[in-house]
């Protein structure tokens, strides 16, 4: 598993990424392993992204901005992203407040969580507009 990830360029990873290597218990203690030694990180249910070190506070944390790992979930879950309502007011001139890129919208049902440390991205329903 941990020579797949390094060969990888993608930032995450699904559970079934490695469904051929084994039985679903076997690749859940696989990724404990690897998220124990700190080379992955878990940020959803069967959703974990490439792992480093911060300098800041020596813990574990993902290598790419949490909104980045949330759109690159999405698109690998085939779920169409568009831009927030909050990005579409900042653009237009309506507001001066700059948004976070942390609530992302989505088209159609999207129900999970994405997210590390008790900081998730939020997900708001794409307006038809």
């Amino acid at each position: 598993m941990a020579e797949r990830i390094a060969r990888r360029k993608a930032s995450v990873f699904l559970r079934d990424d490695f469904k051929d290597l084994g039985g679903y218990d076997q690749i859940g203690r696989g990724l404990r392993k690897l998220t124990a030694k700190g080379r992955i990180i878990r940020i959803g249910y069967g959703v974990y992204a490439r792992a480093v070190l911060s300098p800041l506070s020596g813990k574990t944390v993902p290598a790419k901005p949490l909104p980045a790992l949330a759109v690159e979930v999405l698109s690998r879950l085939n779920v169409e992203a568009a831009s927030s309502s909050f990005a579409r007011a900042y653009n237009a001139g309506t507001t001066t407040q700059v948004p976070t890129g942390r609530v992302i919208a989505v088209k159609g049902r999207f129900s999970r969580k994405i997210g590390y440390g008790g900081k998730y991205a939020v997900f708001e329903r794409a307006s038809r507009a």
